[in-house]
C-alpha cells in the first residue's frame, strides 16, 4: 500500500453531490420560498423528477438512508396516496406544464410500493408533466423483494433503467449486514428486467464492509460482470452509527481499515476495467458505449444527489419524504419524517423543511467542483472569468492544494487544477479546496477512501 495514499485515504471529506452540502441547508428556505423558486422556472427548459419511497421490506445494516421497514402494506399504501398529493401540488406550482428529461425512483426500495401503486402514481405524473422523447426513466429496486409481476409492470411503465444494490457476494460479508442474495438470485432478477424491455442495468458495489477482504470483492467483481450491467457504482461504506441507528449492529472490530479500504477500492477498480468497464469520475464504472461513458468522455457529465448522471436538467424537483431539490435559485429538502410530511401534503402544503438558497461564490465553486468530480481536472481561472470573479479568486485554494501537489497527487498550474493518476481516488479531498464553508463545519463526513 502506497503510504501517501494510505495517510490520506483516513481524511474525511464531503462526497459532494451537492455545493454547499446537505449540511449547511437551513430553515430559512420555507414553502414561500420554494413556491416562488417554482415559479419563476422557464416552462420551456426541462426538469428532472426524483420520487422517494422510504421503505423497503427488509431491513440491511449497512444503510444510511432515510427508510422504514414496511412488515406491512398500509403504511406503504397510505404514502403513496399522499405522494399523489404532492405530485399534484408541486405541479400546479409551477408556471405552466414542463418536459422531463429524467425521472428516478429511489429509496428505501421504490418496489416495496405494489404494481398497481406504482402503475397509479407514473400516471399522475404523466398527466401532469410531459416526457422528452429519450428521457431515462429509471428505478431502484432490491432483488431479494422484485417479484416477476413488478418486473414485468416496470418494463410495461416505460422504465429504461433499473438499479440494484448488489453490494458484495460473499456470504459471510452479506450475513454480517444481513443482506443475503445468492447471484443466482440477482441474476434472474436481471433477466426479468430485460425480459420486460428495461435495457439498462445499473449494479451497486460497496467496499470496507465488515469481514470484506480484497479477494472477496474482486470475486464479487467478476460475478457481477458475468451479468453485464450496463453501470457499476463502487461506494466506499460509510460506518456512520451516530446517525444511522440500524449500523449499529456492525461491530467496528470487524470493518476494514483505511489501509485496506483503499486495497480494496484500487483493486474493485482494476477488476473492473480488465472486464471492459470504462472509469467515471470517483467511483463509476461504464460500458464504453453506455451514455456515461460518453458523458465522461465527452465532458458533459453531471453530479447530482443520484451520483454521476448524464441529466443536464438545472432543475430537479424532489417529491416525496426528505427528497432533495434543486433550482437555478437554490437548493431544498422535504421533511423527512413521514408522519410530518404527510400532515403537510394533506393540509395542502409543500412540505419543505430547509433548503440553501445561492449567494455569493456558491454557484463559481459548486461549478468547479462539480467539474472537478466529473472531469478529474478544472480550468478555475476560466470558470472564475465567467462568473466575474477577481482573476486570482482562486489562490487561496491553490495553497490549500499546496501539501498534495508536493506528494504528487495533483498539478496546480495558474488556475488549472488536474488530477493525477495516482491522486485520482481522493478527488474529494481536492475538491475540498475550494469548499468556502468547510473550514467553520461541525458536520462528520466519511472517510476519503
Amino acid at each position: 500500500m502506497d503510504p501517501v495514499i494510505d495517510r490520506y485515504a483516513r481524511r474525511a471529506s464531503p462526497r459532494y453531490t451537492s455545493y454547499p452540502t446537505a449540511p449547511h441547508f437551513g430553515k430559512e428556505v420555507d414553502e414561500s420560498c420554494y413556491r416562488g423558486w417554482l415559479a419563476e422556472l422557464d416552462p420551456a427548459a426541462p426538469v428532472s423528477l426524483y420520487l422517494h419511497v422510504p421503505f423497503c421490506r427488509q431491513m440491511c445494516w449497512y444503510c444510511g438512508c432515510n427508510m422504514k421497514l414496511a412488515s406491512r402494506y398500509d403504511p406503504v399504501a397510505d404514502y403513496a396516496r399522499t405522494l399523489r398529493k404532492e405530485i399534484a401540488l408541486t405541479a400546479d406550482a409551477l408556471p405552466g406544464r414542463m418536459t422531463v428529461s429524467h425521472l428516478h425512483w429511489g429509496g428505501g426500495t421504490p418496489t416495496a410500493l405494489s404494481p398497481d401503486d406504482l402503475a397509479i402514481l407514473m400516471d399522475d405524473v404523466r398527466a401532469r408533466w410531459d416526457f422528452a422523447p429519450d428521457a431515462e426513466i429509471a428505478i431502484e429496486s432490491d432483488p431479494r423483494t422484485l417479484t416477476p409481476e413488478m418486473a414485468a409492470r416496470i418494463g410495461a411503465l416505460g422504465f429504461t433503467r433499473a438499479s440494484f444494490g448488489v453490494q458484495e457476494f460473499d456470504l459471510k460479508v452479506q450475513k454480517a449486514i444481513n443482506r443475503v442474495q445468492p447471484p443466482a438470485m440477482v441474476r434472474d432478477a436481471v433477466e426479468q428486467l430485460r425480459a420486460g424491455g428495461v435495457s439498462g442495468i445499473n449494479f451497486d458495489l460497496i467496499y470496507g464492509l465488515p469481514y470484506q477482504t480484497v479477494e472477496s470483492l474482486v470475486e464479487t467483481v467478476k460475478l457481477s460482470a458475468a451479468m453485464r450491467p450496463d453501470r457499476v457504482a463502487l461506494f466506499g461504506y460509510a460506518h456512520v452509527p451516530w446517525m444511522a441507528k440500524n449500523q449499529r449492529m456492525i461491530e467496528d472490530s470487524v470493518l476494514p481499515g483505511a489501509e485496506e479500504r483503499a486495497a480494496q477500492a484500487s483493486a474493485a477498480a482494476e477488476a473492473l476495467a480488465a472486464e471492459g468497464y470504462v472509469a467515471i469520475g470517483l467511483d463509476h464504472f461504464a460500458l464504453p458505449d453506455d451514455d456515461l461513458a460518453i458523458a465522461a468522455r465527452d465532458g458533459w457529465l453531471r453530479r447530482n444527489f443520484q451520483g454521476y448522471t448524464t441529466d443536464q436538467a438545472e432543475t430537479l424537483i424532489g417529491l416525496g419524504a426528505t427528497s432533495i431539490g434543486r433550482t437555478p435559485a437554490g437548493y431544498l429538502q422535504n421533511i423527512a419524517e413521514t408522519g410530518a410530511w404527510a400532515r403537510a401534503v394533506e393540509t395542502g402544503h409543500l412540505p419543505v423543511a430547509k433548503g440553501r438558497a445561492f449567494i455569493g461564490e456558491d454557484r463559481l465553486r459548486a461549478e468547479v467542483i462539480e467539474r472537478l468530480m466529473c472531469d478529474g481536472h478544472v480550468d478555475a481561472a476560466r470558470i472564475g472569468a465567467k462568473h466575474g470573479a477577481p482573476a486570482d479568486w482562486w489562490r487561496d485554494a491553490e495553497a490549500c492544494l499546496s501539501e498534495m501537489q508536493a506528494d504528487g497527487l495533483v498539478s496546480v498550474s495558474e488556475g488549472k487544477v488536474t488530477m493525477t493518476d495516482r491522486g485520482r481516488p481522493l478527488v474529494r479531498l481536492a475538491a475540498a479546496a475550494f469548499d468556502a464553508y468547510l473550514a467553520n463545519s461541525t458536520a462528520r463526513h466519511s472517510v476519503a477512501v
